[in-house]
């Protein structure tokens, strides 16, 4: 039986793992596998190891390695900022962030209100953008903490770290950023930033799951999420996963040296798709600000159509793309994102995600191009709420495609 080649365009859930980060990780699940808080040599040799992965992350944001502690994963940093704010701040109780967060934040605070905390998510306009006025003006005495996302994993929309970060040193306020979608993307730097703290997953790096960072910048309060042994210079408990540390010690190293392939060569990429999709296909719309955005990211509106029946058809041409956030899938409730831009509920629920990535090619692109405006096309013909003449015929749009948007089937 011969494998189906996939087509992937859900970078922003997550990434293929290198091939130069299973060749580091290797000798660490077969050869070098003793626990590094041992006294003898076999385990002092792999904590060596763990130092040196955790100089490769700080280099990749602009930290010192002490300012690094090695998590389980993104959510899990995030809930410990939350959590470690309030716990070294026992008269504040007020947290500051945004409508549009990663759920592993919107939810914490969620429950965090429930158990008496105050929380203000405050809103975006219909581009993605913050009110920085709106910010300052909600920070309150009681404040405990400002998070905001650098990118939206959703649209790519890029908020304005370092004039946040700012107001919030004026306002003498912890800040925290969730950096999950930027790193090899954006450039990274805690100190020009400012930021408190910073949070990384290595999965959105082409480095395995189940492993992220906290940066907490130095003489910062911090305590402790996960109580347990001395690793990380006690301030989180568990044995170091050695290995996937490894891989995401050399998965920043390369995110380094991609950054202007992913702003040139996959951004080339991603323009093309979005503005063929948007000429090319009617009543379509990209969601967000075109600019500051991810290099990577597009998320377009397909209206008279619900992007169920869009990822269905095209997982059965071998392409993945998503309706927003993967933590999210499931819900039959149009994305919070998408909700707080204020698009309707009816034109939500049509919304993709592509999220492209260093391995994407133009054949690939090609290959979504060919057939998207046909999968479009047929769910509208089905639709109860297709409109009275949404497109041109199938057959008049092949050859658009095929002339004007598809080089590499030119060549």
């Amino acid at each position: 039986m011969t494998e189906r080649k996939t087509f992937y365009f859900d970078n922003n859930a997550t990434t293929r793992v290198a091939p130069e980060v299973v060749e580091a990780m290797l000798p660490f699940l077969r050869d070098f596998w003793g626990n590094p808080s041992s006294a003898y040599s076999f385990g002092s040799q792999v904590a060596k190891r763990v130092e040196e992965a955790r100089e490769q992350v700080a280099a990749l944001i602009g930290a010192e390695p002490k300012e690094i502690i090695f998590t389980s994963c993104g959510t899990e940093s995030n809930n410990a900022v939350l959590q470690s704010a309030l716990a070294t701040q026992p008269g504040k109780r007020h947290i500051l962030t945004t409508a549009v967060e990663h759920s592993a934040i919107i939810r914490h605070c969620e429950v965090l209100r429930k158990q008496g905390c105050d929380v203000t998510f405050l809103p975006v306009d219909a581009e993605g953008a913050l009110d920085l006025h709106l910010l300052d003006q909600s920070i309150r005495t009681e404040t405990a903490v400002v998070s905001v996302m650098w990118a939206n994993n959703e649209t790519g929309v890029v908020f304005p770290i370092e004039e946040i970060a700012a107001i919030c040193r004026s306002r003498h306020v912890l800040f925290h950023t969730d950096a999950t979608q930027a790193p090899g993307k954006l450039k990274l730097d805690v100190g020009e930033v400012g930021a408190d703290f910073l949070t990384l997953s290595a999965h959105k790096l082409h480095a395995p799951k189940g492993i992220g960072l906290l940066y907490v910048r130095r003489r910062t309060k911090f305590q402790p999420y996960l109580i347990g042994g001395h690793q990380e210079r006690g301030k989180r408990g568990g044995t170091e996963n050695v290995a996937s540390i490894v891989g995401f010690g050399r998965a920043a190293e390369l995110a380094l040296t991609r950054l202007e392939d992913e702003n040139t060569r996959v951004r080339a990429l991603r323009d093309r798709l979005e503005n063929t999709i948007l000429r090319v296909v009617p009543n379509t719309r990209r969601n967000g600000a075109k600019e500051p955005r991810l290099p990577n990211t597009s998320n377009i509106a397909f209206d008279f159509v619900e992007a169920e029946g869009i990822l269905l058809k095209l997982d059965e041409l071998g392409i993945c793309v998503s309706s927003g956030s993967a933590c999210t899938t499931g819900s039959l409730n149009p994305s919070h994102v998408m909700t707080a831009m204020g698009i309707k509920p009816a034109r939500a629920k049509g919304c993709v995600r592509f999220s492209l990535g260093v391995y994407n090619t133009d054949e690939e692109v090609d290959y979504l191009l060919t057939h998207l405006p046909q999968v479009i096309a047929r769910l509208r013909e089905a639709s109860p709420e297709k409109p009275a003449r949404h497109a041109k015929t199938l057959s008049d749009l092949a050859p658009v495609v095929l002339s004007q948007c598809l080089p590499s089937l030119q060549k």
